[in-house]
Order: C-alpha cells, then structure tokens, then sequence
C-alpha cells in the first residue's frame, strides 16, 4: 500500500505569488516562507504538504536560497506527488531540480524515480552531493492539472529541491506528435558565452536555461576545431517572437576562423527519436565581397549534408534569426557534428544557440483514471482523495490495488474508516475490473447501487454503515460473488431469494428490518461452519506444535549426550546468529568433496583453489587460505560473518567454511565458465571470443553485484581487489563478482583508513594509494579499468601492448579517446559487430571512472545505469538487423536514418507515422 502527498496550488495563489508573470509557479520544497530571487522570480514554499519531512542543507558553492531546503520522503513502495493546476490545451515547461547536499549525513547517494502522471520521466542519480540534478519537460496539458511524482527509491530516499512551472504563449514547440510524445531536454546551448553563467529569466521570458558553452561539463562538450572564436554583439537582434532563443543568447556565437566548427556532445537519454533545432543570426560586419555559407556534416549521417546555410539570404537580412532544425530526427546518445564552410565562402561557419529534445512517449495510465478523478473529486478535504496522479501508476495508490496490464484497471478499492458520507458514489459501480470493495466503516447512506457495472466483483464489504433501503436483487448477478457483508445497517425489506441460493458468506445481522425465509440460515451455516473449521485447525496445529517440540527436546538431549563438542566456535563482533547459522563443514568432509585437494583450479595471493564436488552432485570451489590471511580465528570469523550475511544473483554464493588444524577453509559455489580475464586474454580467448553484447551483460552483472556491496550492505562493503580475475562467468556465461578476501566493512560512512595499502596493480585508486584512504570510488576506479578491459580486449597492466611510453591500459585509452579516436582502442576481434555509439558511451563512463580524484567519479548505480543504456543500444541494433534480415555494421547502425522505419528499428514500441527527410525553418 502507498502514501501520496498532493500540493495543490489554488489559481488565486499562482496570481498573487507569480502576478508578473502568469502561469509561472516557482515551489520551494521544504521551505517556509515567499520570497523573491535574484532573477525576480517570487518562490512559495510547499507548506501544504502532508507527507515527507523538510530538511536544511548547507552547500559551500550554492547560495540560493531555494537550494538551502528540500522535502525528503520514506523509502517504500509508495509514490509522493506535488498536484499542479494548468490550462488544458496549453504547453507548459515543467522542471524539476535536486540538490542532495548530504543532508542526512548518511553520504549514501539516492536514486529514484521521477514520472510525470503516469509517465516515467527519468531516474534521478545523484553522483555528487554537490550538484544540482536539473530535469526539463514541454508538455501540452490535456487536463486541469498535472502531478510530479517521486518513486522506486533503489538507494538513499527519494527528494525534491524545487519544481517549476513555466506557460508558453504560442507554438514555438509545436509537433505532429505532442498529444502522444513530450519533449525531454537534452540539451540547450548557448554557444559564444562570455561566462559559464547560463542566460534565463528574465532575459528569456519564459525562464528556459540556456547553458553557456564554456561550461563544457554541462554538455560534455569536446572536440572543439582550432580556430573557434567567440563573437559577440550589442546589437539588437530581431528573434521574430519571444519564445524563440532570447536576444541576449543570439547576441554571442562561436565562429570557425578555420572554415570549420566541430563539436560532439553526449545527449541524456539518447539514442531515440528527437527534435533539434540551430540558431543563426549574423552578428558580424561583412564586407561587401564577403560571404559566410556552410553546410551542416554529421560523420556517418550524410543524409544530413543538405543545401549550404547562408544566414542572411535564410534570416533576410543582419541581426535576424534563423532557425533550421529537424522536427523528427533519429539521434545517437553520442553526437558528432560539424559545420563546415563551402568552397564559395570567404568566411568560417557561425553558430548561436542550439537546443535538442528527446521524445518521451506519454502513459496515458489506467483505464480507470477517468473515473477515479471524479471520485477523489467528492471528497476534495480527504486525504486519500489528494494522492493526485495516476490511481495505478507508476506505483498504485494508497487505498486501491491493480492488476498488471500495460494500461492496467482497478481490481480493489480499500476504504474503510475513511469517514465518507453520502450516498455510495456510482462511479465505484463502473469499474469494470474491480473485484474486492471495501467501504466498512463510514458513515454512507442512501440505498445499495447497482454493481453490475463491475462484473468480477468477489468481495463486497458495506458493514457498519447507515444505508437503507432493500438489498437489491441484481447482486444475484455477480456470478463470482463469494463475500457479503451488510451487518450493522439499517436496510429492510426480504433479502433476495437468489442470495441465499448461492455458495455465499453472507452476514446481514444488525439489520433490524431485513427479513428472510427460513432458507436464509444457509448462510449462517456458512459461518459457523467457517468458525468451526478454523477452531478445529488451529487446535490441530497448536497439537502438532508440542508434539514436534517435545520431540525436538528429546532429539536435542539425544544429540547432546551422543555427539562431542565442536572444536572450536567462532566468536564475531558483526552476528553470533550469522556465524553459527552458516554451515561449518569438517575437515573430513572437505577432503573427501576434493578427494584430498587433488584437483587445483586457481591461487593468488591469499590461498589457493580446488575443485570439488559434494555428495549429492553439487559442484564446489574450496579456498585454502594462506596461513598469514588472517590475523587469527576472530579476523576470520569476522570474514565469514560477512560473507554469510551477503546474497546477492550476481555475487558468488558462500556456501560454508572450515576451521580445523590450523586450517581456514571457505567454501563458494562453482563457477564452471571460469573468470573474465581468461575469456579477454586468457587461455579461453582461443575457444571463442565474448560479443560486446555479452561484455556489456557481463559488465552490468558486475556492476549490479558492486552495487550491492555499496548500497544494499549496511554498513556498506568495499570489496577492495576488483579486477577482471575476481568476476566469475557461471555455465550460462552470467557473470558473478568473487573474492571477498581482501573486502573490508566500510565504517563510518564510506571511509576505511588502513595502514596496509592492498590492492592488484593496474586496477588500484591511485588516490587510495597515496592517501590511504579507502572510499567506494576505490571499486569505482578498478570497475573503469575493467570496463577499458571489455572494450579493448586488453589486460591493464603490459610492457609490450601499449608502445614505449606506455604501460598500462588507463593511460593508452584515454589518449585515443581524447583524440576521438575511439576505433583505436576496440578489440579488432569483436569485427564491428557493435554500434559505435554503444562503445562511446561506456567509453566514457570509464574515462570518469579512473578520474584521479574520487570526488569526480560516478557512483556505481549511475556506471550501472549507462551500461544498461549501452544494453539497450544494442539490443535495438540487434532488432533492427533482425528486421532487415542483414547484419548490420557498426559503421552502419551508427547512420541513425532519420524518418520513422529508422526510428521504429531503434524503439519499436514508439511508432511513428509521419518520417521527415529534410530539416525545416520555422
């Protein structure tokens, strides 16, 4: 069961708050007080709100005072929503933002669920407490209102900072697909700034932001030509009408001296089917025989080179926009593009602005939505009746429950005690798929409706009421009914002969003018039946009980005066309780399963490796760990307290130990596909090479195992010695992260100070090395290492694979990679049976994994969450060959056509009618 909150802001409130400027709202979640920024934006708290706790924040480089609260929420299968009056039929700007700011000192980074109604927006992942998370939507409002709501809480607690409202006037966002699709923000450029400040309110009107250029981690912007200048002007520039780029953003622009302006940027969200428009107004003072013609080249994309871009033939003249762009274009999540002059221009290419959406497909939700709204309508002051979003989706919520259809129907109502009045509202007799109702314990009147509206109804419970009138006969129609409860009313009359026919628990007592013919017992029958039956049951299981009980004493002294005591007892400051319900097999059964350790599979530094196998069939691996392991027996049973308390599909099962004759044994699960280092550049590479499909399966396994150590361990696990022979492949080529012999228990936080610095070379944090400071990012950096591992095919540390300067693997791949040379570092036997934008973006999620300082690189729930986009890149690769009955190159998947067959091949649940071809100027 859920609990939603609801904000709802009145329109009187919107006009005396924003009065300046209509249809704006600016909410300040957690906060107190109005305000007015610095922009002149005024700000009213969310002080309406009935759940969630406000918390202060204090960050060194934000002093805004939006940014000094924030309203946090339970972890839990509920989802919480701010409710937001709108004009249907108008298009709207809806941004929310999330500044964590270790508020709650627990420096465990959230990630949750974003969704907009019954859309899932986006999954917010903090990676730095010290940012502000920003995500955007245009949407065209076909209600009175719409809700913003928080769910899925993976790790830490779902938050909020601030959401906005912002109402356009006209269509500048205007597309044939804007009843069925939103626009997600990507990206929105303001090329040529002079700051790293963004250009918004109230220099846009209509408070869009426009990021600056120079702030190049915004958009990852790299691959800038030589030769780029920025430009700028004072002049006034006619941008047609004011929902177009602001005048400040076209009065600076970037100008390729060269003859060429190249760029490429990662576009969140992508690949998928977009909307992107560039921005040009001539800014600078031609001569007479001067020209400035380009033409737009995307590598790959030649679809895209169309008729050369003269600004002012296109604007009509100096200090004018113009505005090319595509409506309905396929886009890579990495995006390379060039503009590059003509043979018949004297002067280099110039760009403004640029601004880049990504379809996001609308949920239309439940199919009861409808009906419930004009429910939770009558009941505007209750609670329940303020939830706001979809009744179903994306969790259900708090007083009903749904089936599991993609547009799923309500199958229970549970509103008991919720002190309704009344007559029994008639839309809950509409519900077609409903089965349970349970409205005991109001106050309702009026008589007992028709429900034969609502044919698979089971359960009907109006018990402690004031309804009136006669039981109506069409509940003999509801064929599935099984439960009725109408005690404690004041309904009269007979009660229907069909009733007292069918195979019912009925209950009408406290009904002093319901009468019924003696066949009517029948169903008292049924009820003393039912009490007597379970009287019987539960005496019967309380018999059995003692029964076993006596019998388990009696086997327990049996056993204490039989069996010797064991040798030794490990003894754990972590959990008595999961030491000793872990398995301690004997020495004698170890070497019986490894027939005396004959079979040795693998060794390392701390102990060495064998086969075995158990006797009912199950196949082992046994760890001998070397004698200086352990401190001594309570080291190791801190070490096996550990491993018993871990589960985890992707982490290797711990199965038991041995502590015997001076010998410490652990026992694991075996994995028969051996590790990842062999199948990269091991023995196994000759039997056959692993897919880059089956690299990225293999590296979102690994993540999800490391990820659990690091959110789903409390206190958090390190594992300290991640490298690409400690991931395991089982028969099935799942991969599962092993070893946890070196892992230590973060305390205090993520911090682990040791004075040993341990640790594979290669895979180690050159900033744990110095400082001796172990953190998360620790994982993070050998995971990155691990990643430049799948994607090279190369080991991390060598004296002959990286040429002379270079030894290991870090070093080589980021200098390819900085150079944009991404072909340079891909395994030459995976033969280009990948997309190219795949391998881009767990390129560069690598490259932030092996930053020198742990501060810069993600979480690993945010690595986890770029492989799986990685995945699906492919996985929409692999449809699109299937379709075509070709494979299909990664050169040639890297085209991304534009029109809707390209589109469908790379999200074929987002059909599309109408494929554009040429860009269009608005």
């Amino acid at each position: 069961m859920e609990m939603i909150l609801l904000l709802f802001f009145l329109l009187f409130l919107h006009r005396e708050a924003n009065a300046q400027m209509p249809g704006f709202v600016s909410i300040d979640c957690g906060g107190t007080d109005k305000f007015r920024d610095d922009l002149g934006l005024d700000w009213i708290p969310d002080n309406q709100v009935i759940y969630g706790v406000k918390a202060n924040l204090s960050v060194t480089n934000e002093n805004r005072k939006q940014y000094t609260t924030l309203r946090y929420f339970p972890v839990d299968s509920r989802k919480y929503c701010y409710t937001l009056n709108v004009k249907p039929r108008t298009r709207y700007l809806v941004r929310a933002s999330f500044l964590y700011g270790n508020f709650d000192n627990s420096n465990v980074y959230p990630k949750f669920d974003i969704s907009l109604g019954a859309t899932h927006w986006s999954t917010i992942v903090i990676s730095d407490a010290d940012t502000v998370e920003i995500r955007e939507l245009i949407v065209l409002a076909s209600s009175p209102t719409i809700s913003v709501c928080l769910s899925n809480a993976t790790t830490g607690v779902p938050f909020i900072s601030t959401l906005e409202l912002r109402q356009f006037n006209g269509s500048v966002y205007y597309t044939d697909f804007e009843t069925r699709f939103y626009l997600s923000l990507a990206a929105r450029i303001n090329f040529g700034s002079e700051s790293e400040d963004p250009v918004r309110y109230p220099d846009d009107p209509f408070d869009r932001i426009w990021e600056s250029d120079s702030l190049k981690k915004a958009n990852y912007l790299v691959d800038v030509a030589a030769g780029t200048e920025k430009v700028s002007t004072k002049m006034p520039i006619d941008v047609n009408r004011d929902e177009r780029p602001p005048e400040k953003v076209m009065q600076t622009a970037v100008v390729g001296r060269n003859g060429t302006l190249t760029y490429r940027l990662n576009l969140d969200g992508f690949p998928g089917f977009g909307w992107a428009f560039s921005y040009f107004a001539e800014i600078e003072d031609l001569g007479p025989n001067e020209t400035r013609k380009f033409k737009l080249q995307v590598p790959g994309m030649p679809e895209y080179v169309k008729a050369s871009v003269n600004i002012q033939e296109n604007a009509q003249g100096r200090y004018r926009l113009y505005e090319p762009g595509f409506p309905n274009i396929t886009l890579p999540f990495v995006l390379s593009f060039a503009f590059m002059k003509t043979t018949d221009s004297s002067m280099g290419p110039l760009l403004n602005a640029m601004e880049i959406n990504k379809y996001l497909q609308i949920n239309y939700g439940s199919q009861d939505a409808t009906l419930i709204s004009s429910l939770t309508s009558l009941y505007p002051e209750a609670d329940w009746a303020q939830e706001g979003g979809d009744p179903c989706l994306p969790v259900p919520s708090s007083w009903v429950q749904c089936n599991s259809d993609p547009q799923p129907m309500i199958v229970s109502i549970i509103l008991s005690g919720k002190n309704l009045t009344g007559n029994i509202p008639s839309e809950l007799t509409k519900l077609s798929g409903l089965v349970e109702l349970w409205l005991d314990g109001n106050s309702l009147t009026g008589p007992i409706p028709d429900f034969n509206g609502c044919p698979n109804l089971k359960k009907i419970h109006l018990e402690n009421n004031r309804l009136t009138g006669a039981v109506p006969s069409s509940l003999v129609d509801l064929q599935n009914l099984n439960e009725l409860y109408l005690q404690n009313n004041s309904l009269s009359g007979a009660l229907p002969q069909g009733l007292l026919k069918k195979n019912l628990i009925l209950n009408y007592s406290g009904n002093m003018d319901l009468h019924y013919a003696k066949s009517g017992t029948k169903h008292i029958k049924v009820l003393i039946g039912s009490v007597v039956g379970a009287s019987v049951l539960i005496m019967a299981a309380i018999v059995y009980l003692l029964i076993m009980c006596r019998r388990k004493n009696k086997d327990l002294k049996k056993d204490d005066a039989t069996k010797p005591l064991p040798s030794q007892k490990l003894i754990s400051f972590f959990s008595n309780a999961a030491v000793e319900s872990t398995h301690c097999f004997t020495l004698l059964e170890i070497e019986e399963w490894t027939t005396k350790f004959e079979k040795r599979i693998g060794s390392g530094g701390y102990g060495v490796v064998y086969y075995g196998k158990m006797k009912d069939g199950k196949e082992i691996a046994v760890k001998v760990l070397t004698n200086n392991s352990y401190q001594g027996k309570r080291e190791f049973s801190n070490e096996v307290s550990m491993l018993s308390r871990i589960h985890h599909r992707n982490l290797v099962a711990f199965l038991g130990y041995c502590q015997e004759e001076g010998k410490n044994i652990l026992v694991y699960e075996f994995m028969h596909n051996g590790t990842l280092k062999e199948h990269l550049y091991g023995p196994l590479i000759q039997e056959r090479t692993i897919s880059w499909i089956k690299r990225l399966e293999v590296a979102e396994d690994a993540a999800k195992g490391i990820e659990y150590l690091h959110t789903g361990c409390i206190p958090a696990i390190i594992h300290r010695d991640l490298k690409s022979s400690n991931i395991l492949l089982d028969k099935h080529m799942r991969a599962k992260v092993s070893d946890f012999g070196l892992s230590k228990l973060a305390v205090e936080g993520s911090t682990y100070v040791s004075s040993v610095v341990r640790g594979t070379v290669g895979y180690l944090d050159p900033e744990y090395y110095i400082s001796q400071q172990l953190t998360k990012k620790s994982d993070v950096y050998s995971f990155g290492v691990i990643l430049l591992e799948l994607i090279s095919g190369r080991e991390a540390i060598s004296n002959e694979s990286f040429g002379a300067n270079c030894r290991n693997v870090v070093q080589w791949a980021k200098a390819h990679i900085e150079s944009g040379d991404i072909q340079g570092i891909i395994d030459p036997s995976l033969h280009n049976g990948f997309d190219i934008q795949s391998v881009w973006k767990v390129a560069e999620k690598a490259m932030m994994c092996v930053q020198p300082y742990g501060s810069l690189r993600p979480s690993m729930s945010e690595v986890l969450k770029e492989i799986q986009e990685a995945i699906s890149i492919e996985r929409g690769r692999e449809l699109a060959g299937e379709g075509n009955s070709a494979t299909i190159s990664s050169s040639e998947q890297s085209l991304n056509h534009t029109g809707s067959q390209d589109f469908c091949a790379c999200e074929p649940f987002l059909p599309l009618d109408d494929p554009i071809a040429v860009p269009t100027a608005r």
